[in-house]
């Protein structure tokens, strides 16, 4: 009997410890000292990284990014004051999982560019308009930022785009119809484009 009460005990303590941890996120935002708020949301891909500030999603980062590193980015880059926040990324995650269950066409969180400049940031920017379902190429992006001829920056633009999927650099394709490079990686790429209905869905066997 006094081992179960001890046992109890301790399940309480740990339980009022996990409470008062989950609450030092919402007290900090409450006081104005969450600058950057993070979580992660399941994805076919895995667990993916979301990061937002006040001004809205900042950061997406796929499963072989390494987490860590994601935040230790944000802590360096934008503020100190980086705290794991699921309630806040609340609107962002569910918004994700309509995507990845085809009842999401278009996401209506909004984006912070903080992470991006200059041409970088007008390429993404041109990006974030292309449609569901809609493909466009480096060059046609590229022009929509201001040059025609710097589709191959637009390209090292896309590479680096710190927020995939919601800024879908997956609809960017070759001039002559080739996938090009993705971030996440091609089967990624093809994956969300076959989601979208741009591909076919794969042979049976493959």
């Amino acid at each position: 009997m006094k081992n179960l009460d001890t046992a109890l005990r301790r399940l309480d303590v740990e339980a009022r410890a996990r409470a008062a941890a989950a609450a030092v996120p919402e007290a900090a935002r409450a006081a104005g000292l969450l600058d950057v708020a993070y979580a992660t949301v399941d994805s076919p891909f895995g667990p993916l990284l979301v990061a937002a500030t006040r001004r809205g999603l900042v950061r997406l980062a796929y499963p072989n990014e390494s987490f860590d590193d994601s935040i230790d980015e944000l802590a360096r880059d934008l503020s100190p004051r980086v705290l794991e926040s699921p309630a806040a990324l609340d609107g962002v995650r569910r918004e994700l999982d309509e995507y990845f269950e085809g009842d999401r066409r278009r996401f209506d969180t909004r984006i912070d560019w903080s992470l991006t400049r200059g041409f970088t940031t007008r390429v993404l920017q041109a990006t974030a308009r292309v449609p569901f379902g809609s493909v466009t190429t480096y060059r046609e992006v590229a022009g929509r930022a201001g040059n025609d001829r710097a589709y191959r920056a637009a390209g090292n633009a896309l590479g680096s785009n710190p927020i995939p999927i919601v800024v879908p650099c997956h609809r960017v394709l070759h001039s002559g119809g080739g996938l090009g490079g993705y971030t996440g990686g091609l089967p990624r790429k093809e994956f969300l484009l076959r989601l979208e209905g741009v591909l076919p869905p794969p042979e049976r066997g493959r």
